[in-house]
């Protein structure tokens, strides 16, 4: 089946450009880009709601609740009713508790107050995009990434400098790239990533983060999915840098999505500011989730439990996407994506995405929500629920292209 619907187009040349006045004004800032996935998730729930049988491998959400512990600590929690503010950067005992993560972890000693606890991964990029860097600064970010680096960069009105990565550097960031897009203020790396999966190994980041010190940039490394890994042991770049700012959340390897809570380790000289950041713009992280968090750090019996369910996930779309024409895969390292190159299939996976939504009730992501440039070739496959999801998902794709 090939489905050819028009010309490759960037999102980002009519969501920028001036609306027409009609009433008060509407802030440019917002002319961002949409996060894709959500709109696939909202046409999936329409569908799902009209009676159709949907199956979710759009979203980047596990199949599974936060541990038992977990669960208990928070009613605990809300029975005794002190959940009030907290310090802006987090309390005490939680920032303790992630210091101690990184010796236990890692093998990495830092201190608590380099800790900072933030609303999920999300809170912690704006903290960080704006305390580390100026309106018009230059912040280097891979494509195909995460598209929420690009949408808020430039919602802050920073400039997004792509580096356009493909099969041949494993979707990853290299010396090569940095040195062709010239001088920038910042470096966003993933590893693992999303939506490839793919990982650096540890000498890469390690050359990563020395460039990055050599050229005076500020590196910035999500990690929000470590833990969730395929024989390979995710470095922190805490490890290799420390003025650089390392970005982790509880919505991943945790299974705690809806309770946003994630931290920063950031560098001494940024933290003054972070803290009149947070202060302002959120008062203070959640209580009750921080609360929760110190027990889940010690559920990994049960949580590996589900990166055991991942890993078959994995392996049975691997084995099962090609016979459905899905055979250009990128190599799934880590988190719970894969990336699927579908340009003998179509020249728009928007469109793709949704006719396949229409027909077999499984729903994905295009590649354009990941790179505005290539991603109408791609589309992103998200294994993180249920065997029997995924199990039936392939079937469906499988009889459909036949």
């Amino acid at each position: 089946m090939l489905l050819r619907l028009g010309s490759a187009r960037s999102w980002t040349s009519d969501r920028l450009e001036p609306m027409k006045e009609q009433g008060l004004k509407i802030a440019r800032r917002s002319k961002i880009a949409p996060f894709f996935a959500m709109e696939m998730l909202r046409s999936a729930n329409q569908l799902a709601t009209e009676g159709n049988d949907i199956l979710h491998l759009e979203v980047g959400e596990p199949g599974f609740g936060a541990p038992a512990k977990v669960i208990n600590v928070a009613k605990t929690a809300l029975d005794d009713g002190s959940l009030g503010y907290t310090e802006a950067l987090g309390t005490p005992e939680f920032r303790g508790r992630i210091a101690r993560h990184y010796e236990t972890y890692y093998g990495v000693k830092i201190t608590p107050d380099r800790v900072v606890a933030t609303a999920g991964a999300s809170g912690a990029f704006v903290l960080a995009f704006l305390a580390a860097f100026d309106v018009n600064d230059k912040i280097a970010v891979v494509e195909p990434g995460y598209p929420a680096y690009r949408n808020i960069l430039t919602a802050l009105g920073l400039q997004v400098v792509p580096l356009c990565a493909g099969p041949e550097q494993r979707f990853q960031p290299t010396i090569d790239l940095l040195r062709d897009v010239g001088p920038i203020n910042g470096l966003i790396v993933a590893s693992p990533s999303n939506p490839t999966g793919t990982m650096l190994s540890n000498s890469e980041l390690e050359t990563l983060t020395s460039w990055c010190k050599k050229n005076q940039v500020r590196l910035i490394s999500d990690e929000i999915y470590h833990g969730i890994s395929y024989g390979h042991s995710p470095t922190t770049a805490v490890s290799f840098d420390d003025q650089g700012i390392v970005v982790n959340s509880f919505s991943k390897y945790f299974a705690m999505t809806g309770w946003r809570i994630g931290w920063m380790v950031v560098p001494p000289d940024l933290l003054p500011g972070i803290e009149r950041l947070a202060q302002n713009l959120f008062v203070s992280p959640a209580s009750l989730p921080q609360r929760a968090a110190l027990i889940a750090l010690d559920c990994r019996n049960e949580l590996d439990i589900y990166v055991h369910t991942y890993a078959r996930n994995r392996k049975f779309l691997l084995e099962h996407l090609p016979a459905a024409g899905f055979d250009k895969l990128a190599p799934a390292d880590g988190a719970f994506y894969l990336y699927a190159d579908v340009s003998d299939l179509t020249n728009d996976s928007k469109e793709f995405c949704k006719q396949m939504l229409q027909e077999t009730g499984v729903a994905t992501t295009p590649g354009v929500d990941f790179d505005p440039q290539r991603g109408h070739q791609y589309l992103r496959f998200s294994f993180a629920g249920s065997e029997q999801t995924i199990i039936e998902a392939a079937e469906r794709l499988v009889n459909w292209q036949r």
